[in-house]
């Protein structure tokens, strides 16, 4: 049965102030391990995003942003590839009337 990652869960918080992320949501947001992410406070609550990687960056400038809309537009990238790898395929595989 899989797990949801939208249910809050427990999560112990070490004498440390370490917390384990669930594995669900490490998997769905592309948290690597060991790897980095942001930890900040927005509207009262801790948000934790993942550090997207130099690649991922690669054309987004630097600059005032809301949270999640670096990690967003690394996504909508990763999307646009995505497509245009798949429509490059497509033209060049051979046809059946071939």
């Amino acid at each position: 049965m899989a797990s949801s990652t939208t249910e809050p869960r427990v999560v112990r918080v070490s004498q440390k102030g370490q917390a384990t992320i669930p594995k669900g949501l490490r998997e769905k947001f592309g948290i690597e391990t060991p790897g980095e992410v942001f930890v900040y406070e927005d509207q009262g609550r801790i948000i934790i995003e993942p550090v997207p990687s130099p690649d991922e960056l690669h054309g987004i400038h630097a600059g005032e942003h809301e949270g999640g809309a670096v990690l967003e537009r690394v996504r909508e990238m990763k999307e646009e590839e995505k497509r245009r790898d798949t429509e490059r395929a497509d033209r060049l595989r051979p046809s059946e009337d071939e």
